[in-house]
């Protein structure tokens, strides 16, 4: 068992990923013909999801969005991106889906819903995976309109739906409008994460603790510009959910091997670190595949990954008691399986 099947093996959650963004680009073709809608230029399916920033990426992320329509089409979407999950190692996910732009071709929520409820029943016959929905208010649309979002999220609440997020650009609105709606959203039970700190900057994240009073951070990369706010997360153990992939794919942080990427920065300072994949197809990857990256690129070792591991347990929203019990077995089989590497390795020295 080398590396790369060990962090495949071991067990682990994701909690800062994407429906739209986890469309694969055979299924985006087929949708879209299927719909009868538009496709960006290609001549590969590797030509579909290209881009240098992110409102480029943002562009072609609303675009495959479109192309879902009915319940067939979420489920769909929602079974695959799950079943990716579920091989990568897997055992919980928290995921955001976009129902603004859904809402502008006119699905209805309730379709949304229950084609991705109908795929979240599904996984978890097939493959055990347990999973939760994170609707997500487009920042770009306002407050007003977030009020609009808050109030459909409850009116058509289950126990799937178990928080909610802010994403779309960030840097021309900041958290601090946004208080009044997630006020509303703490008053009503719900979980609460933003994005902050990826493109705008890191009064950004602090604004979201303190306005917001998010339980997490999605990226968080420029809290690094912040020495005084770094010390505070990490006495908080403030956790950020990072993406190693879509910073190389949209961000200026394009090296995952350099001294200063804000990754490695925010690993050394000991903050609470959770790896993510974001929009996985989108940026050629998966779970498995995130940490495969950090181990590579900031030679890391099997107990950093397994305190990764681990830190995206604690940090999702399930329920005290059951992260108590699985953190003592994944404990335990995250131990078993670095005794396997470590035997494997051991053997490769002594035949050499």
């Amino acid at each position: 068992m080398g590396l790369e099947e060990f962090i495949r093996n071991i067990p682990k959650t994701e909690i800062h990923l994407h429906l739209e963004g986890a469309i694969n680009p055979e299924t985006f073709l087929k949708l879209s013909k299927k719909n009868k809608l538009e496709v960006p230029d290609h001549r590969a399916l590797s030509d579909i999801y290209k881009y240098d920033n992110l409102l480029d990426f943002l562009k072609v992320y609303s675009m495959a969005s479109r192309s879902v329509i009915d319940a067939d089409d979420f489920h769909l979407i929602t079974y695959e991106m799950l079943q990716s999950c579920a091989n990568s190692g897997a055992r919980y996910v928290e995921f955001f889906f976009s129902p603004h732009v859904h809402l502008e071709c006119g699905v209805a929520y309730q379709t949304m819903l229950a084609g991705i409820f109908r795929a979240m029943d599904d996984i978890e016959t097939d493959f055990g995976l347990i999973s939760k929905l994170i609707p997500a208010h487009n920042r770009e649309h306002g407050l007003e309109r977030g009020f609009e979002f808050l109030d459909m999220v409850l009116a058509h609440r289950t126990d799937k739906v178990i928080g909610i997020g802010l994403d779309f650009d960030e840097t021309p609105f900041p958290p601090a409008q946004f208080k009044p709606l997630f006020d509303r959203a703490r008053q009503a039970g719900l979980h609460r994460t933003a994005h902050a700190g990826e493109g705008g900057p890191a009064s950004n994240v602090r604004d979201s603790l303190d306005l917001l009073k998010v339980e997490r951070i999605d990226h968080g990369y420029r809290v690094m510009e912040d020495l005084d706010l770094v010390a505070r997360c990490r006495a908080d153990r403030t956790v950020f959910t990072i993406c190693p992939s879509s910073t190389v794919g949209v961000t200026i942080w394009r090296d995952l091997a350099a001294k200063d990427h804000p990754i490695r920065q925010m690993i050394e300072a000991g903050l609470m670190i959770v790896v993510a994949a974001d929009d996985p197809p989108m940026f050629e990857t998966d779970l498995a595949n995130e940490y495969q990256l950090l181990a590579t690129h900031m030679n890391l070792d099997a107990a950093a990954l397994k305190a990764f591991a681990l830190n995206s347990l604690e940090a999702s929203w399930l329920d005290e008691s059951v992260k108590r019990d699985w953190r003592a077995s994944w404990s335990r089989e995250i131990d078993e399986q670095i005794a396997l590497l470590d035997a494997e390795n051991s053997d490769a020295v002594t035949s050499a």
